[in-house]
């Protein structure tokens, strides 16, 4: 690598981001409206809508504040505001996130009406804005990178080209000291077993066996009456070539790449706590889920190997969509930041492969938009455990 820097943002906690967002946060459905109003009244804001934050109880109810909070701590966000149908819940997202140091405020609905919050919420709105809107990148170690990654759309040149070239950046960047993270659950059955063996420690491949048995018992024994075919894999997942939940497995593990063991498996929307190094991220294999709970565990980036193409984006971690298949650049060529269909030609290996998917990320870390981000794709979902009370 030409440069072992990138220009990133650094924020109150010492982390550093690669965007620069104000995001106006609901802290439940009922707000949303409120929140839009807010992003539409002050240029340089985001909305985030979503649908849930009422009547959840227990780990629910503890995933969705760890996902709220932890999106408005991602580094990529520079200054936050809550909006809340009431103020006690509304408070808690704002005491999480005014950990990080990074101007914070909170304002509910209830008591007030929904003209007057909005009133007063852009007001700071503005303010945090133009605050942010003199913001200076500056040079950051490789080292204080924070990447996650995710496939979609997967088919028989994921687990050929673009999956490996992913993980071949996988372990250049674990060289290098880089915070990573890979996920998707399900989509590791049939695979499981080879997957434990890629942790650091025994205990931690304990670990891993506890959480994707945990999805078994959850999702699988109870419902193996039912017909899951189109889930996993699905429709268009066998239209590709994948005709079996484990060829899509070791295709999804050859994201990790050939030598780099994860080190601890995670919570969803939970931070890593063990220092640098790859994490397994307990998440669903639904692309916008899975991204919006490692962006609220404070990953910056996202790689995305795709097979036949996904729209995914997010609205505050850039994903960079990379594909092997030489007709999803012909049809949707758009939604594609990088082509390693060079690789099934024999025309590119590997190691060409992960340092061309190196130098778009870093320039997406320097400022490049992503497809996804200049197509305004801003998929924002949380995972819900359970029905409400």
């Amino acid at each position: 690598m030409a440069s072992k820097t990138y220009n990133g943002y650094r924020r109150e906690n010492g982390r550093v981001g690669v965007r620069n967002h104000v995001i106006i946060l609901p802290l439940d459905d009922l707000s949303n409206a409120a929140c839009e109003k807010v992003a539409n009244n002050i240029d340089g804001c985001l909305a985030l809508p979503h649908h849930y934050g009422r009547l959840q109880f227990g780990a629910d109810l503890d995933l969705h504040f760890r996902t709220l909070i932890g999106t408005g701590s991602n580094p990529n966000v520079a200054a936050v505001i809550v909006i809340g149908i009431e103020p006690g819940w509304t408070g808690r997202v704002v005491y999480g996130i005014a950990k990080t140091g990074k101007p914070v405020e909170g304002f509910a609905i209830e008591g007030n009406g929904e003209i007057n919050c909005v009133a007063s919420a852009s007001r700071t709105a503005k303010e945090f804005a133009q605050w942010a809107s003199e913001l200076q990148r500056e040079p950051c170690d490789l080292n204080e990178l924070w990447i996650s990654t995710k496939c979609g759309e997967s088919d028989t040149t994921s687990g050929l080209g673009s999956c490996p070239t992913v993980g071949n950046f996988i372990d250049k960047f674990d060289d290098l000291g880089a915070t990573t993270c890979f996920g998707e659950t399900s989509e590791l059955t049939g695979a499981e077993a080879v997957c434990a063996t890629r942790a650091a420690t025994p205990e931690v491949g304990e670990k891993f066996m506890r959480t994707w048995q945990a999805y078994m018992d959850e999702v699988i024994e109870p419902h193996k009456t039912s017909d899951l075919s189109d889930s996993q894999p699905t429709k268009g997942n066998i239209a590709g070539g994948l005709t079996t939940i484990e060829e899509k497995a070791f295709g999804n593990l050859a994201k990790i790449g050939k030598k780099t063991r994860f080190i601890d498996v995670l919570e969803p929307a939970e931070a890593p706590g063990k220092g640098p190094g790859l994490y397994f991220m307990d998440t669903s294999s639904a692309a916008a889920e899975c991204v919006t709970l490692q962006a609220a565990a404070g990953f910056v980036v996202h790689l995305f190997p795709t097979g036949q193409g996904n729209i995914i984006g997010n609205p505050i971690e850039p994903v960079i969509k990379l594909t092997a298949n030489p007709k999803t650049v012909r049809e949707m060529g758009e939604h594609v930041d990088l082509d390693v269909s060079d690789i099934l030609r024999g025309e590119m290996n590997l190691d060409q492969a992960g340092d061309a998917l190196i130098d778009i990320t870093m320039r997406t870390c320097n400022g490049r938009l992503t497809a996804a981000e200049a197509l305004k794709h801003r998929e924002y979902v949380m995972t819900k455990l359970y029905r409400s009370a």
